[in-house]
Protein backbone atom coordinates (compact mmCIF):
# COMPACT_ATOMS: atom_id res chain seq x y z
CA UNK A 1 0.00 0.00 0.00
CA UNK A 2 1.15 3.57 -0.73
CA UNK A 3 1.35 5.84 1.82
CA UNK A 4 1.09 9.58 1.23
CA UNK A 5 3.49 12.37 2.82
CA UNK A 6 1.44 13.67 5.15
CA UNK A 7 0.56 10.27 6.93
CA UNK A 8 4.40 10.13 6.72
CA UNK A 9 4.99 12.68 8.61
CA UNK A 10 2.29 12.41 11.53
CA UNK A 11 3.83 8.95 11.85
CA UNK A 12 7.18 10.03 12.13
CA UNK A 13 5.56 13.06 14.57
CA UNK A 14 3.65 10.84 17.15
CA UNK A 15 6.86 8.83 17.20
CA UNK A 16 9.07 11.63 17.78
CA UNK A 17 6.32 12.98 20.97
CA UNK A 18 6.26 9.46 22.39
CA UNK A 19 10.05 9.48 22.74
CA UNK A 20 9.71 12.63 24.15
CA UNK A 21 7.09 12.37 26.56
CA UNK A 22 6.27 8.61 26.83
CA UNK A 23 2.56 9.03 25.26
CA UNK A 24 1.15 10.37 22.37
CA UNK A 25 -2.35 12.44 22.67
CA UNK A 26 -3.71 14.25 19.82
CA UNK A 27 -3.70 17.98 20.86
CA UNK A 28 0.02 17.01 21.09
CA UNK A 29 0.75 16.12 17.52
CA UNK A 30 -1.56 18.94 16.28
CA UNK A 31 0.75 21.84 18.33
CA UNK A 32 3.79 19.79 16.70
CA UNK A 33 2.67 20.18 13.52
CA UNK A 34 0.73 23.23 13.66
CA UNK A 35 -1.87 22.19 12.93
CA UNK A 36 -5.72 22.01 13.98
CA UNK A 37 -6.95 19.70 16.23
CA UNK A 38 -10.13 18.19 13.59
CA UNK A 39 -6.95 18.00 10.86
CA UNK A 40 -5.54 15.77 13.65
CA UNK A 41 -8.80 13.97 14.27
CA UNK A 42 -8.95 13.23 10.42
CA UNK A 43 -5.49 11.95 9.65
CA UNK A 44 -6.25 9.63 13.03
CA UNK A 45 -8.85 8.18 11.52
CA UNK A 46 -7.64 7.17 8.17
CA UNK A 47 -3.84 6.07 10.08
CA UNK A 48 -6.56 3.79 12.05
CA UNK A 49 -8.31 2.77 9.48
CA UNK A 50 -5.27 1.38 7.30
CA UNK A 51 -4.21 0.04 10.36
CA UNK A 52 -0.84 2.22 11.37
CA UNK A 53 -2.49 3.27 14.60
CA UNK A 54 -4.45 2.35 17.46
CA UNK A 55 -5.99 4.02 20.54
CA UNK A 56 -5.60 2.66 24.37
CA UNK A 57 -8.48 2.78 26.63
CA UNK A 58 -7.26 6.20 27.40
CA UNK A 59 -7.60 8.07 24.17
CA UNK A 60 -3.27 7.84 23.84
CA UNK A 61 -2.31 7.33 20.68
CA UNK A 62 -0.02 4.02 19.68
CA UNK A 63 1.54 2.68 16.51
CA UNK A 64 1.05 -0.50 15.30
CA UNK A 65 3.91 -2.63 13.99
CA UNK A 66 3.55 -1.28 10.47
CA UNK A 67 2.99 2.39 11.72
CA UNK A 68 6.18 1.57 13.70
CA UNK A 69 8.02 0.14 10.85
CA UNK A 70 7.27 3.49 8.55
CA UNK A 71 7.66 6.17 11.11
CA UNK A 72 11.05 4.80 12.19
CA UNK A 73 12.10 4.56 8.31
CA UNK A 74 11.32 8.33 8.28
CA UNK A 75 13.00 9.11 11.33
CA UNK A 76 15.94 8.14 10.30
CA UNK A 77 16.55 9.47 7.34
CA UNK A 78 15.19 12.97 9.40
CA UNK A 79 18.23 12.27 11.64
CA UNK A 80 20.89 11.34 9.21
CA UNK A 81 19.50 13.86 6.58
CA UNK A 82 19.71 16.82 8.86
CA UNK A 83 22.67 15.74 10.32
CA UNK A 84 24.41 15.87 6.88
CA UNK A 85 23.47 18.99 5.97
CA UNK A 86 24.75 20.57 9.08
CA UNK A 87 27.61 19.12 9.04
CA UNK A 88 27.47 20.89 5.65
CA UNK A 89 27.06 24.10 7.44
CA UNK A 90 23.54 24.56 7.23
CA UNK A 91 22.05 26.12 10.10
CA UNK A 92 20.06 24.05 12.69
CA UNK A 93 16.42 24.98 11.86
CA UNK A 94 17.39 25.08 8.03
CA UNK A 95 18.52 21.48 8.06
CA UNK A 96 15.97 19.91 9.73
CA UNK A 97 12.99 21.85 7.90
CA UNK A 98 14.82 20.77 4.55
CA UNK A 99 15.62 17.42 5.64
CA UNK A 100 11.65 17.02 6.26
CA UNK A 101 11.39 18.04 2.24
CA UNK A 102 14.03 15.38 1.28
CA UNK A 103 13.42 12.51 3.36
CA UNK A 104 10.20 11.94 1.61
CA UNK A 105 11.44 12.01 -1.83
CA UNK A 106 15.26 10.65 -2.10
CA UNK A 107 15.56 7.23 -3.13
CA UNK A 108 16.30 4.13 -0.82
CA UNK A 109 19.53 4.04 -3.02
CA UNK A 110 20.42 7.84 -2.82
CA UNK A 111 19.66 7.55 0.98
CA UNK A 112 22.11 3.99 1.43
CA UNK A 113 25.14 5.73 -0.37
CA UNK A 114 24.59 9.03 1.54
CA UNK A 115 24.19 6.67 4.85
CA UNK A 116 27.92 5.12 3.60
CA UNK A 117 29.50 8.55 2.73
CA UNK A 118 28.33 10.06 6.34
CA UNK A 119 29.77 6.77 8.10
CA UNK A 120 33.15 6.75 5.70
CA UNK A 121 32.41 3.83 4.29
Amino acid sequence: MTIHRSSEDYLEMILMIREQKGYVRSIDVAQALNVTKPSVSVAMKKLRENGYITFDKDNFILLSVPGEKVARHMYERHKVLSALLIRLGVSEDVAREDACKIEHDISDETFDAICRYVQGK
